[in-house]
């Protein structure tokens, strides 16, 4: 049984969320929310480009509870602490992220983090990004590659399955092989900590300023 205190994780949907995810609770902590942020005017996740309507069935295959919210006008600072109030108010002391090396990325979070009371906990920080990739993928995630900068990735790595075979093209290329520059991004829908699949279909292929994206269509099959 885990221990300690009740955690809420924030996540994209993608690997390095679902990795710090699998060694905090390998570590002791009890997390049961899912904190995910979205674009209002698209209802999908930015940058991943992944419906919040499957983010909130990944976080349900998780075991988790799903604290969304839209990110409109007001802007993304104000609904993370709506997020982050929500959690607390439900019981979470503890905030769980998965960034690797981003120190401006990791220090926004940390300080609105911990202004609102609650413990920043980073799993994954400063360790080899080729290491963890590779961690995740013999840990038995399986993830799909939902969008890729095109300056910096090709364009058939879009759709693709994240497994040894990418890494090595993602290395090959000289780039990051977890994506922190933004290189790529994933969707997770099964592993070990996953309750069940995530279903889905691989849908329309669309380009937008300088990255390619695949529509993941739920499945309701």
């Amino acid at each position: 049984m885990a221990v300690g205190p009740y955690a809420a994780l924030v996540g994209s949907g993608g690997k390095d969320s679902t990795l710090a995810l699998d060694r905090a609770r390998g570590a002791g902590l009890d997390v049961r929310w899912l904190v995910n942020l979205y674009e209002a005017s698209s209802g999908r996740v930015r940058f991943h480009g992944v419906r919040a309507e499957l983010v909130a069935r990944q976080a349900d295959a998780l075991g988790l509870s799903c604290v969304q919210r839209a990110v409109g006008p007001e802007g993304f600072e104000a609904a993370f602490h709506s997020a982050l109030d929500a959690v607390a108010a439900s019981g979470a002391r503890v905030v769980v992220f998965g960034n690797i090396h981003l120190q401006d990325v990791r220090a926004w979070y940390e300080e609105r983090t911990r202004a609102r009371g609650l413990e920043h906990v980073e799993p994954l920080w400063g360790e080899p990004p080729g290491e963890l990739v590779r961690e995740f993928v013999r840990r038995g995630y399986r993830a799909v590659v939902t969008s890729v900068n095109l300056s910096q990735g090709r364009p058939e790595w879009v759709g693709a399955q994240l497994d040894l075979a990418f890494v090595r093209a993602v290395e090959a290329r000289g780039a990051d092989p977890c994506g922190e520059a933004g290189e790529y991004h994933t969707f997770v829908y099964d592993g070990p900590a996953f309750r069940y699949p995530v279903r889905f279909r691989l849908g329309a292929v669309s380009e937008r300023d300088g990255h390619r994206f695949v529509d993941l269509e739920p499945d309701e099959g």
